[in-house]
């Protein structure tokens, strides 16, 4: 073999280089992933209440006219409603009615008023004249900025710091506040 041949390599600075820029591009990158996470959270979750107020208005009509205080109602209408056919649909699934945390947020309900005048024969003992549902970040600022809720009115509101949102005495979104409950289009 001839002493002229040399192996050939990387050099320290090639290597710190190249370092460097992975490093540029990750600092890039990272931040836009984790926007696009709590964007993502927060479409999953408005959904959610879209659902549970569309699930809330059909069991309405099921149920004399009236909403329900327990949300395993909406689960099991069988179990809520007297004589609903056992083979007619449910109105929401059970991981909804769970109120566990989901898609980064935190879950609660308030069901409003028990109707005095209602025949307990067709609808359900836990019956509502209205209710409440909210969802707030289960870490404020990376699972998600707003704190969303939705009530018996259809409407559809968020917090922009994550907090609940307020609510009136008759269990219904507080609009006079924007900074409690902004509409959401």
């Amino acid at each position: 073999m001839s002493e002229g041949r040399r192996e050939r390599g990387f050099t320290l600075i090639e290597l710190l280089i190249v370092v460097a820029i992975i490093g540029i591009i990750a600092a890039i990158a990272i931040p836009s992933l984790l926007r696009a996470r709590v964007s993502a959270n927060e479409s999953a979750t408005i959904g959610d209440i879209r659902t549970v107020i569309s699930a809330q208005a059909a069991y309405q009509s099921a149920n004399g006219g009236w909403y329900d205080n327990n949300l395993l109602c909406l689960t099991d209408p069988n179990a809520c409603i007297p004589n609903y056919p056992s083979n007619s649909p449910t109105f929401l699934d059970s991981q909804l009615t769970s109120l566990l945390p989901k898609s980064g947020y935190s879950r609660s309900f308030l069901g409003g008023d028990t109707p005095g005048l209602r025949n307990t024969a067709t609808t359900s003992t836990t019956s509502a004249t209205s209710y409440v549902y909210w969802a707030t970040p289960t870490s404020a600022g990376q699972t998600g900025v707003r704190g969303f809720a939705g009530d018996a009115s259809g409407l559809l509101c968020f917090s922009t710091d994550g907090s609940l949102a307020a609510t009136t005495g008759s269990v219904g979104l507080d609009t006079a506040s924007a900074a409690t409950c902004s509409v959401l289009q």
